[in-house]
């Protein structure tokens, strides 16, 4: 039976911290939406002392920040954009247009459509995210979007210049220098200056997530997204250190962020806590990440690798590396997670900057109904039918007038009645069942 070596936080805290964040998000999304341009600069003065005459870059303030680049960061840049771009192209290509004769003189399909405009954020508080610009604007410009803005935080009291390149060289349409729950609202709701979007994408702090949730409807997201959580498998054909570094690798994303060790091991679960503490003495953002350990660390031990797949899918991390002699059992297993890194050569960094998969994944047991962030989620699936001959026409009539009729919607009887009536030329009573 899985017990636990360390707890974290009580899931009844996390709901009362989740619920401050979700009244002061709403106050602030009605302030955005009552006052548009005046808010926004009230706001982005108050949270990131930053009012600028417009939020939105020109081409020559782009150039001037992208001048700022090392030639070696703008080649890196490059290298994992061309990583993300070339994932994405594949999965594209997986989508296709169908069209298919189901019955004789029936022809039904589906067309594959992107989005028409879409917001990007880009986090760039604590850290500049500067992936999260290839993951988001990357990917919405192979999917074929027409029009994509890209947001992201002022950074030492400006432009941060590598967020720039990666936005430009991406694709984006438009690039505002605007943080947190007023660049998701101004984007998805609009105001005088920024015209609104159609989706909104890209991950951000937790009033970041809570301001995607209460828009989700007014826009389209690409999934609700929470604290960057990982998970770590692992049996004894790897040791502590190596645990250690990668639990501790996430976890210095933020203070709420979860880091998770299961193991058969227990004497790996040992070695792993023995040297958390050791990195923690060393790692410069030490801070953040003994902070999140302290309050979401775990480490459970479990008797056998199904037992490890039970608890596994019951946490539904956002990232699980898997480090077992036999990562592919869990590949062929795992039904509940956001993305897998299969054996101790890979690792969640690799897929946060430059693998090529993208980063924005299922938080919060997301990962049960759905995927993370990818090319098939700015392209919308749009069905059609077409019917082509009389006897068609009739032959599907007949069995919708009497389903409709079953259900007592006789108006809806009374579509299929009438071309029964012209292109089969029966005699039907009005708000009758075919016969």
């Amino acid at each position: 039976m899985a017990h636990y070596l360390k707890r974290g936080k009580p899931q009844s805290e996390r709901d009362q911290d989740d619920e401050k964040i979700r009244h002061i998000v709403e106050n602030l999304l009605k302030e955005i939406e009552s006052r548009g341009d005046e808010a926004l600069r009230e706001l982005s003065g108050r949270f990131d002392n930053w009012t600028p005459d417009s939020f939105l870059l020109s081409e020559s303030d782009i150039e001037r920040a992208i001048s700022k680049v090392a030639n070696r960061d703008i080649a890196d840049i490059k290298f994992a954009q061309t990583q993300v771009r070339g994932f994405a192209e594949h999965q594209k290509a997986a989508l296709k247009d169908i069209e298919v004769e189901t019955l004789p003189g029936v022809i039904l399909g589906h067309k594959n459509i992107p989005v028409n405009s879409v917001g990007c954020y880009v986090p760039g508080g604590a850290y500049p995210m500067v992936a999260s610009a290839h993951m988001s604007v990357v990917t919405a410009k192979v999917a074929g979007v027409k029009r994509i803005i890209a947001s992201a935080p002022p950074f030492e009291g400006g432009a941060h210049p590598a967020i720039v390149a990666a936005m430009h060289l991406g694709g984006a349409d438009e690039i505002l220098v605007l943080g947190g729950t007023q660049a998701v609202g101004a984007m998805a709701i609009g105001t005088e200056s920024i015209k609104p979007v159609d989706m909104l994408v890209g991950p951000g702090n937790a009033y970041v997530a809570e301001a995607k949730r209460q828009l989700y409807g007014r826009v389209g997201i690409d999934l609700f997204a929470g604290p960057t959580e990982t998970l770590v498998i692992a049996d004894d054909s790897v040791d502590g250190e190596l645990c250690a570094t990668d639990l501790l690798g996430q976890a210095e994303h933020g203070v709420t962020s979860p880091a998770i060790l299961l193991t058969t091991s227990p004497q790996l679960a040992d070695d792993t806590l023995k040297e958390i503490e050791r990195l923690l003495n060393i790692l410069p953002t030490a801070a953040i990440a003994r902070a999140a350990w302290e309050d979401f660390g775990e480490v459970i031990v479990c008797d056998s690798l199904e037992e490890m797949l039970v608890e596994a899918d019951r946490i539904a991390s956002e990232h699980v590396q898997v480090m077992t002699r036999d990562p592919d059992y869990f590949l062929d297993r795992m039904t509940n997670y956001g993305a897998l890194f299969l054996g101790p050569r890979t690792n969640v960094s690799y897929g946060d900057k430059v693998i090529g998969t993208n980063h924005t994944l299922p938080t919060k047991k997301a990962g049960r109904y759905t995927g993370g962030l990818w090319v098939g989620k700015f392209i919308k699936t749009h069905t059609y039918q077409r019917v082509t001959s009389d006897a068609a026409s009739v032959l599907v009539g007949e069995y919708c007038s009497r389903l409709c009729m079953l259900e007592g919607f006789v108006g809806h009887a009374e579509q299929a009645n009438i071309r029964i009536r012209r292109y089969g030329g029966r005699d039907i009573p009005y708000g009758t069942a075919a016969t």
